[in-house]
């Protein structure tokens, strides 16, 4: 008879969803029973993941504050014809520290190393036969069928690298698009970690998910190079392949990722332009924080509402992808770069008001008008 395992909360897929979930119940709702199921040694992988101050309300910061491994007050962006540092504070999470701050937070035997081998409403069964029931299932082990959806990619190769003598930057450039226009729309991203550290992504918005990881690791070796930078090693590397979303079918993505409640990208809770989640995963562990008992619909009523709401960045997504020719993409960014520091705040937070919208959209637009009701109207067909 296989054993099993009563608790309150059971969450499947221990990466940035899941982890966040685990640690805001243990942190407001430490009487809760909670289980977390991962099959790798580390929660969380190999990642970094960034954030603004803006994407996080500051009633929210108490979950993410013990997780930030790297602050900086500002950041620099780079076009062709536009430079630009925002007064805009900028941070950076290493999946190491969400390992340690999560299992210094839980009881080790509520970690379980396994793999969840089927997911449901009620229960979690693993790969060594056990059985986990629980009064909420969360199933956060990453996408359901994207083929649901019309996507575009946000692809990426990161390195963190050791520079011999230091670098001299002081804060993160978080696009510079005066690199090469290969592959749709490509820029650089820079982290400075400390004065010899650096951490450097290659990054595309590309019509396909194909990453030729040789061929980017020679770039960001290009690109070191020619800001006099001597790598003296490669501390850490790290590839990512998200979803930048122009259309689908919601409801039938939902349901392909099964009967239970679902976080992360497995909940189509991502950034429709920029791929991220994080902070729609800030967004949903604190909901649950204050409310464990949430009903699996509740859920699935949030995401839903949000997929509605976000219309207007999947058209903006499919102007990126349909209307402008993949070598002047950039023009898109370098045109919403010159806007107010506050709407590119609420911009990336998911939270556009509607005179964002009308400026967004507003004077000359970066790509032919043509082309663009072209490829708004054959989206909607």
């Amino acid at each position: 008879m296989p054993e099993t395992i009563n608790c309150d909360v059971a969450i499947a897929g221990g990466g940035l969803a899941g982890g966040l979930i685990a640690l805001a119940l243990a942190e407001r709702q430490p009487g809760l029973d909670v289980r977390l199921v991962e099959p790798e040694p580390r929660l969380g992988g190999n990642h970094v993941w960034s954030f603004f101050d803006s994407d996080v309300a500051p009633e929210h910061r108490w979950l993410v504050e013990p997780l930030i491994c790297h602050h900086w007050p500002a950041y620099d962006v780079a076009f062709p014809a536009h430079r630009r540092t925002l007064e805009a504070g900028y941070n950076s999470i290493e999946s190491e520290r969400l390992d340690a701050v999560v299992r210094a937070r839980m009881m080790p035997e509520r970690i379980i190393a396994a793999r969840a081998l089927e997911v449901s409403g009620e229960s979690i069964v693993l790969n060594d036969q056990r059985i986990i029931a629980a009064r909420l299932v969360i199933d956060a082990r990453g996408p359901a069928d994207l083929s649901c959806l019309d996507l575009g990619w946000q692809k990426f190769l990161g390195r963190q690298l050791r520079i011999r003598g230091g670098h001299s930057l002081t804060r993160p450039i978080v696009m510079d698009a005066t690199v090469a226009q290969i592959d749709g729309y490509r820029f650089v991203y820079c982290l400075p970690f400390d004065a010899e550290t650096m951490f450097i992504e290659d990054t595309y918005y590309s019509d396909g998910p194909e990453l030729v990881v040789e061929e980017l690791r020679l770039r960001i070796a290009d690109y070191a190079d020619s800001h006099g930078w001597k790598v003296e090693a490669v501390e850490r590397e790290e590839t990512g392949i998200l979803p930048v979303a122009m259309g689908g079918n919601f409801d039938a993505y939902w349901a392909s990722g099964g009967s239970a409640a679902k976080a992360g990208v497995r909940a189509a809770l991502f950034h429709p332009t920029t791929g991220y989640t994080l902070p729609d995963a800030v967004r949903l562990a604190a909901r649950l924080a204050h409310d464990p008992d949430l009903a699996p619909e509740r859920i699935e009523n949030h995401a839903a509402a949000l997929w509605v709401e976000r219309r207007f960045y999947r058209l903006l997504d499919v102007m990126l992808f349909r209307a402008a020719e993949p070598g002047q993409r950039y023009k898109i960014l370098e045109r919403f770069y010159r806007l107010s520091p506050a709407l590119i705040g609420r911009f990336y937070a998911g939270q556009s008001t509607l005179a964002d919208k009308i400026r967004i959209l507003s004077g000359k637009p970066p790509v032919p008008i043509a082309a663009a009701v072209r490829a708004i109207w054959d989206s909607r067909a």
